[in-house]
């Protein structure tokens, strides 16, 4: 098996090491954190490893797995060059990052390494319940054809699904999760307070608000954006979307700027529904 260093072990590389070691996808060698006691609970939770107190006491490895923050990776890449020099030539760099692209990790190509980002598309918070769930988790990858040889059949064998992704729109490839996830988020508290300036209490605007949000994210993915599309806009009504946008800005004007701002894209997925009707 591939031997496999881990230069940060927060929840996604405690998680990955994890489940890398009880796979065996790839034997876990040497691990690099923060400080002692973080090494000693990423070990405990990994269950196999040796702690490092600096990058320049880890050992040669097939693979290097940096994970750690978006704005961390080119500095761990810069110091694990540093340290490891030309022992890296032919080794497996990738990291984890949603946001960047496997070319942060140019300082190890040019060392002579094949280098790759694989970004695993779920939330980490609660490391132990993913580590038992991971299996079916969608996973981005791209990089180099060597790296991607070495990452695929070992992410594979942790129950991961591979999706590769073209690297020069990683960032809209991340900004894609940002819509599912955290501006759904943003919508629907734009929906709750605007239920609540009417006078509805929180719990039953909640209440409201719930078989509208889960009726139309289940058409979505059952029918599609375009089929799951209803309302004001979708039906051509622009006189009722005008005043809903001035009576939200009254009410509250950056809400009413948020209001407006979804008009033309919703207008653009009604243009696209009726074509396809």
């Amino acid at each position: 098996m591939t031997t496999l260093n881990l230069v940060g072990a927060g929840h996604v590389g405690r998680v990955l090491g994890r489940l890398f070691a009880a796979g065996g996808a790839f034997t876990v060698q040497d691990v690099l954190t923060r400080s002692a006691a973080s090494s000693e609970a990423a070990l405990a939770f990994i269950g196999a490893g040796h702690a490092c107190a600096a990058v320049e006491q880890m050992r040669p490895a097939g693979a290097w797995m940096l994970a750690v923050g978006d704005d961390a990776i080119g500095p761990a890449c810069a110091a694990l060059v540093a340290s490891q020099g030309e022992r890296l030539a032919g080794a497996t760099v990738f990291h984890c990052s949603g946001a960047k692209a496997s070319g942060e990790l140019a300082a190890a190509r040019a060392a002579g390494a094949f280098v790759a980002s694989v970004h695993p598309v779920r939330s980490f918070a609660d490391p132990a319940a993913v580590a038992e769930s991971f299996s079916g988790t969608w996973c981005g990858i791209e990089g180099d054809r060597e790296a991607l040889a070495v990452l695929e059949p070992g992410f594979e064998a942790i129950g991961a699904r591979l999706v590769r992704i073209d690297p020069a729109a990683k960032t809209v490839y991340h900004a894609a999760a940002v819509f599912a996830s955290n501006y759904l988020v943003t919508v629907l508290d734009a929906a709750l307070r605007a239920y609540e300036a009417a006078g509805v209490p929180p719990q039953v605007a909640r209440e409201l608000a719930r078989p509208l949000a889960s009726e139309a994210l289940d058409n979505v993915f059952r029918l599609g954006p375009e089929g799951a599309l209803s309302g004001p806009v979708a039906r051509g009504d622009f006189a009722t979307v005008a005043r809903q946008q001035e009576a939200v800005a009254r009410w509250d004007l950056e809400t009413g700027r948020f209001y407006e701002a979804m008009v033309a894209p919703t207008a653009a997925l009604a243009r696209r529904k009726r074509k396809d009707a």
